[in-house]
């Protein structure tokens, strides 16, 4: 989200609250011993880049009820031979399924194994062994529920920027041990060289960037990824969980789209298409991923999720208020500009996010979904579908000296919100006939839509509607370390502003705009529910949570009440 390029003040501390709701952390840990509970030893990144053999751990993903995908990395002399094994028990005392997979210089030592012909609903042990004879980290993982479901959880994640702070999020999802699935909605990674965002004074002493340029040829993005990777926080929680991805912006370049991105100059950085397949080609070697742009994961009788696409395929370029207002020097010029946007460009129907193929996709889904008895319809995606402008307070309420260019974006936004524009274009909103088309979709297949939503760096809940009908409800994670209001709006305490952004957005039910973290969503056939799960800090190691909230749907109603 280019609006928050700010540097962050010192980190607020808060109590620490524990949850007393369905996700109670007073639990036995599922971890405890074995070589599961041993973790990953931590290996500096210059180590891991000079190393051969298994230098960056496991992982696992696209699970479905009989199998799932299976990651490593081993380098070797050159192309490299794996076995890859499954078991049901840690010490594969009864190995289920076994194969081969290459490791080759051509796709950067990053291995895959596809297995299938496992059983529903079950825990599962894998290893990867070289040529040499060594063995990779044992890694667990497991299969997708088959029919009747009582329960699902899923751990949810977004903007995980390295330099900003340490991965804490990440480590308190491992230590807690109460998911099935990760579900990461984007910025997985960051693109920036070393000294734009964080910038120097923000970077966090220990947490090195490679390339230090900004990312654009095919090398780099590899690098990228194995600096991300080096991380043993992330190393360990994808030790330990199969995962689902959606890549946002940054894994290509920020504010992307189908024909480019805001940081993205064809003069001095080449062809955007160039980049673009240098990006998702790194992005497929090194994650447990298919080359599927969207899919859909079927979790027993309970839920469909929906993996959509809403950047490089379809996505028509953002709109940009600024544009609208350049050379506009008077009020009335101002609002005959922005009315005139209003009922034009903004409202286009041309204009899209998915695209009509992938739209058709989701309606279809949406059906089948429903008529088959699922309970729930989930859209696993990247940015805020939900309604949300400028509170037109917030501009009277700011300290008398806020920077002039600060204070003229909120006036202007302000009033573009009066006129009924809300302030981010790179989110649905900037998108209202193509929402409109998700939204009818799922109205006229009678779902039970949850959507989950990453990007903006802040915690927020939605009830979502369409001319005055419940549509469903919408759950946006906070970020794992990146910055978000309170990094670029530090003259406004953070309960002002969370109060005026609900009041002034009837659809908005709850907002966290100054806390870094992670979601916990359970799923039953009576309800969905979301626990927001703070950490107390991100600059310093560790895994205290600072805080927690908990919001509820109850099936059928498709709106949201206090968890």
């Amino acid at each position: 989200m280019s609006n928050l390029l700010a540097p962050p003040p010192a980190p607020e501390t808060r109590a620490d609250q524990r949850s007393t709701g369905p996700f109670s952390l007073n639990r036995r840990s599922l971890l405890a011993g074995g070589l599961l509970g041993a973790g990953l030893a931590a290996m500096p990144l210059s180590a891991q880049i000079a190393a051969k053999g298994f230098t960056h751990g496991i992982a696992s993903g696209e699970p479905h009820a009989n199998g799932v995908l299976l990651w490593t990395r081993f380098v070797g002399s050159g192309d490299a031979r794996l076995a890859w094994q499954v078991s049901d028990s840690e010490d594969f005392g009864r190995v289920i399924a076994e194969g081969e997979t290459l490791a080759t210089p051509d796709r950067d030592w990053c291995a895959k194994a596809e297995v299938t012909g496992l059983e529903p609903d079950r825990w599962y042990y894998y290893r990867f062994t070289g040529p040499d004879g060594s063995h990779s980290a044992t890694g667990r993982t497991r299969t997708l529920p088959q029919g009747p479901t009582g329960r699902f959880r899923l751990g949810v994640f977004s903007c995980s920027n390295l330099g900003f702070g340490w991965f804490n999020a990440y480590a308190h999802a491992a230590q807690a041990g109460d998911l099935d699935l990760l579900v990461h909605l984007g910025d997985y990674y960051y693109e920036y060289g070393v000294g734009t965002y964080p910038d120097e004074q923000q970077l966090i002493a220990g947490r090195i960037l490679s390339p230090q340029s900004e990312t654009v040829e095919l090398a780099d993005y590899r690098l990228r990824h194995a600096t991300y990777r080096a991380d043993t926080d992330l190393q360990r929680l994808t030790q330990l969980y199969p995962m689902i991805l959606v890549a946002d912006d940054h894994e290509s370049a920020n504010d992307s789209w189908q024909g480019g991105a805001q940081n993205h100059q064809p003069g001095s950085e080449g062809s955007w298409d160039a980049r673009k397949a240098a990006s998702l080609r790194a992005y497929r070697e090194w994650l447990p991923v298919s080359d599927d742009p969207w899919k859909a994961y079927q979790v027993g009788d309970l839920a469909t999720l929906f993996r959509l696409e809403t950047r490089l395929t379809a996505r028509s370029e953002q709109l940009d208020i600024a544009r609208v207002l350049a050379g506009k020097s008077t009020p009335d010029e101002m609002v005959a500009a922005l009315t005139a946007f209003r009922d034009g460009a903004w409202v286009d129907p041309a204009r899209q996010m998915m695209g009509a193929a992938q739209e058709a996709w989701l309606a279809d889904g949406l059906k089948a979904s429903t008529r088959g008895g699922t309970r729930w319809q989930v859209l696993v995606q990247q940015v805020l579908m939900g309604n949300l402008n400028t509170p037109t307070a917030l501009a009277g309420a700011l300290p008398a000296d806020t920077p002039a260019a600060l204070r003229q974006r909120l006036m202007a936004g302000a009033m573009a919100s009066e006129l009924g524009i809300p302030f981010n274009m790179d989110a649905w909103d900037g998108y209202p006939a193509a929402r409109r088309r998700v939204f009818e979709a799922a109205l006229a297949a009678d779902a039970n839509l949850v959507v989950l939503a990453g990007d903006t760096h802040n915690g927020w809940a939605f009830d979502l509607a369409q001319d005055g009908a419940n549509v469903g409800v919408e759950f946006g994670v906070s970020s794992v370390t990146s910055p978000g209001f309170e990094g670029y709006l530090p003259q406004v305490p953070t309960a002002l502003l969370e109060r005026a952004l609900v009041d002034a957005n009837p659809q908005l039910q709850w907002a966290d705009t100054s806390r870094r973290g992670y979601m916990a969503v359970e799923l039953t056939p009576q309800a969905a529910t979301c626990e927001w799960r703070f950490m107390s800090g991100v600059r310093q190691r560790g895994t205290q949570l600072g805080g927690t909230h908990a919001m509820t749907s109850a099936l059928g109603s498709n709106a949201l009440a206090m968890g």
